[in-house]
């Protein structure tokens, strides 16, 4: 008996595996390989602002390069560029290294031509093609906290959106899709808590788009249905973009309290996969960084869904401001216009839906 229990074990195992591997190539003939690289967004922004240009990098894979838009200012790093500027007032020159189907076991290299720069803000996003080659995670995990340990050791800030849902993308079909799910969520876990160790934050960007993708494909997918769409990229850089603000001073966000506390890094990376859009980030408590669980880390859950919340290139206005701009309120009018010549609701950041957030 245990040896026929066995055997049909090992034969359901088999007939497992061959419908995850006719699945995987069946995606593979879909998905076309990249056959053109993404337009270059590297460049000063904001040059009308004054000082000295904020030195910006953006490492990772094709997510992070913008693969599958057509115009520099939809990829993800002029996107975030524009929007840093404007929250800050002060230009920013952005550098992007990273590279079309970069595993993490690539980021020791890109790492060297990011130093170069003398970045002063590096965004980090990889991960998907680690899961579909499924690599090892502990690895990749080590190559992306030493990548954050090396920029961090400059006084580089570092913020790193960790492993997209690649669960939703559709040429995958169940079961794989279920698989590939689980693994994405794995290696996010395990990143956060490399990078979090490393002295980076993340944000978990899996789920909170794996959502919306699923929901809308064709806008939110590009040609390839493989890779984002300019809207997904859109989308991607407004999660990351209050992270990024954040990491670099300008925080305006509401102190977190309550359930958004702080954790033991393991249960704060372990929460963070199971809620899309959250933040994890290094703190200290009583003066210590670590507490009997490990290191400790600051959760903040970022508002989504269902929930009002400015746009990524805004910040909240402070009394006596104009929404989106350091400029007193002028008096009121009796036709509703800015006397400035500015929108109370002014343009900081482009994004693809036809016009200026």
């Amino acid at each position: 008996m245990a040896g026929g229990v066995a055997g049909g074990a090992a034969g359901a195992a088999g007939l497992s595996l061959a419908l995850l591997l006719h699945q995987a190539a069946d995606a593979r003939r879909i998905i076309p390989m990249a056959e053109a690289p993404p337009p270059r967004g590297d460049g000063l922004y904001g040059p009308k602002f004054p000082g000295k240009p904020l030195s910006m990098v953006v490492l990772g894979d094709s997510t992070a390069a913008g693969y599958g838009v057509h115009r520099p200012r939809e990829t993800p790093g002029a996107l975030l560029a524009t929007g840093v500027s404007r929250r800050l007032r002060r230009p920013v020159r952005l550098h992007r290294v990273a590279v079309v189907g970069a595993m993490s076991a690539g980021l020791p290299f890109q790492v060297d031509d990011a130093l170069e720069y003398a970045p002063e803000v590096a965004v980090i996003l990889i991960g998907g093609n680690d899961v579909t080659h499924v690599t090892g995670f502990g690895a990749a995990a080590k190559h992306l906290g030493d990548a954050v340990r090396r920029l961090r050791a400059t006084g580089c800030k570092v913020v790193v959106g960790t492993c997209p849902d690649i669960g939703a993308i559709q040429p995958i079909k169940r079961p794989l899709r279920w698989l590939a799910r689980h693994w994405s969520r794995q290696l996010a876990a395990i990143q956060t808590v490399a990078v979090v160790e490393a002295g980076g934050s993340t944000v978990s960007i899996g789920d909170l788009l794996g959502r919306q993708f699923e929901a809308d494909p064709i806008r939110m997918f590009g040609s390839d249905h493989f890779h984002p769409s300019a809207v997904g990229y859109a989308r991607a850089a407004a999660v990351i973009m209050p992270t990024l603000m954040a990491a670099l001073g300008e925080d305006d966000r509401v102190a977190p309290s309550g359930a958004e506390g702080v954790r033991s890094l393991e249960e704060a990376a372990q929460e963070a996969v199971r809620a899309a859009g959250t933040e994890v980030r290094p703190t200290k408590v009583n003066g210590r960084a670590r507490g009997p669980a490990g290191v400790w880390a600051q959760l903040r859950h970022h508002p989504w869904f269902g929930e009002q919340r400015f746009r990524f290139s805004h910040r909240a206005a402070r009394p006596g401001e104009l929404p989106g701009t350091t400029s007193p309120a002028p008096a009121a009018s009796t036709d509703g216009a800015v006397p400035s010549g500015r929108s109370s609701a002014t343009a900081v950041g482009w994004t693809p839906e036809g016009g200026q957030v």
